[in-house]
């Protein structure tokens, strides 16, 4: 059973997908980065699963470069 409370935001459930949807596209991290103009950093970070966030811009950045949808790059994690 997890320790996490309603409203606590230090632990969440959804599941970034962005390496396989790379792999799937033949591109890399820092192809994304340079065609998106969103650091390496930053991609980095949701591709680890480490985002507490997402603005829309990015996502929609993303989502164009890579032809995908947001479902495609996201799922939610049952417990």
């Amino acid at each position: 059973m997890s320790s996490e409370r309603p409203g606590d935001l230090t632990r969440h459930r959804i599941e970034c997908h962005l390496a396989e949807v790379l792999v799937a596209r033949g591109m890399t991290l820092t192809e994304l980065s340079e065609r998106t103009g969103i650091t390496v950093a930053n991609l980095s970070i949701l591709k680890t699963g480490k985002a507490r966030a997402v603005r829309f811009t990015t996502l929609t950045q993303i989502c164009d470069v890579l032809g995908t949808t947001p479902g495609e790059l996201f799922s939610i994690r049952s417990d």
